[in-house]
This record gives C-alpha cells, sequence and structure tokens, in this order.
C-alpha cells in the first residue's frame, strides 16, 4: 500500500474509535508531525464533518454522523472497564471530555500503570484495581446505594481465571 494512503486509513481507523478528534490529536497517537496530521484530515475531506465538543472543535467520519444523532439507549448500570480499554486511550486535553476534572484525570492517567475505569450510568467515576480475588474500588464521590449494588454486581461477573472463590470487593474512598 502506498504511504499516503496507509497514513489516511490509519487515520479512518483512528477516527472510527476515538473520534471526535483533531488532526493533532491524531498526530500525536500515530507518532507522525502535526502537519502531517492536519494534511490527512484536509485529504479525507468530505468524508469528514466537522463537530463542537466541550473542549473545542474536533472531526467524525461522516458515515458515522447518523449514530451521533440518535437518542442513545440507557446506560448500563455500571461497567468495570479494564486497564486501557479504548474507551479512556485519550491524549492530553482531549482526556477532558470523559474526566473533566483534572485531579480525578491523574487517578485514571497515572504514570503508572493504569487502574481500570469505574463507570455508572455511562459516566466516569472512579477507578479499581483487582489483585488476585480481591477487587478494590475508588470511587470519587458517594454511590448511592443502588449505585453500588449494581458496580458490585458487576465485579461479582468478571471472570477469575484460575481462581477458585467469589470476588472479594473493597470500598476504598478518599
Amino acid at each position: 500500500m502506498d504511504p499516503h494512503e496507509a497514513r489516511l486509513e490509519l487515520a479512518r481507523r483512528y477516527l472510527q474509535v476515538f473520534c471526535p478528534a483533531t488532526p493533532e490529536a491524531f498526530a500525536r497517537w500515530a507518532g507522525i508531525g502535526p502537519l502531517s496530521g492536519i494534511k490527512a484530515f484536509k485529504t479525507l475531506g468530505k468524508s469528514l464533518t466537522q463537530v463542537r465538543t466541550p473542549i473545542g472543535e474536533a472531526w467524525i467520519l461522516s458515515q458515522d454522523e447518523p449514530p451521533f444523532r440518535t437518542v442513545p439507549g440507557p446506560a448500563a448500570s455500571a461497567r468495570l472497564l479494564p486497564s486501557g480499554d479504548t474507551w479512556f486511550l485519550l491524549q492530553g486535553a482531549d482526556r477532558e471530555l470523559l474526566v473533566p476534572n483534572e485531579r480525578q484525570r491523574c487517578a485514571l492517567w497515572t504514570s503508572r500503570v493504569w487502574p481500570g475505569a469505574l463507570l455508572v450510568g455511562g459516566e466516569t467515576v472512579g477507578t479499581w484495581r483487582r489483585a488476585e480475588h480481591v477487587l478494590t474500588i475508588q470511587p470519587w464521590h458517594r454511590l448511592s446505594r443502588a449505585q453500588r449494588n449494581a458496580v458490585e454486581a458487576e465485579a461479582g461477573s468478571l471472570p477469575l481465571t484460575g481462581i477458585n472463590r467469589p470476588m472479594d470487593i473493597r470500598w476504598d474512598h478518599d
């Protein structure tokens, strides 16, 4: 494949996973210069749609616009996303889209091994870590009893390969 076409395909695939995104964010992720990222987005031209996000202008693939306009169904009561899940593989200012609070961003995107992300009702509300059969949950604010029950049900459904005992769930509050 021609290197130019490969870069355009890489930009399309990046947008399928990480949109809305900017050319600069794509360039950082791809390890290319900012001008190369801008050039790729310009070349994609009409196949992209500009959108406004809480942190500024960005782009999506035009073919992906209808799902963005669709009213979403109800979010899962609780989800424990593993470290490195694409939900939070963002860089720089893009992380503000998921976690506006700087202190909380630092807790999720640490300088060492990242914890998992705790989602309640579709919002990132804390972190979690597992060591053997012990799962430690650190919410960023007090959760209702129903929310805690949903988190514990989600934790209890995690596969524990090679461990023949129930999950021990520990709540760690600031």
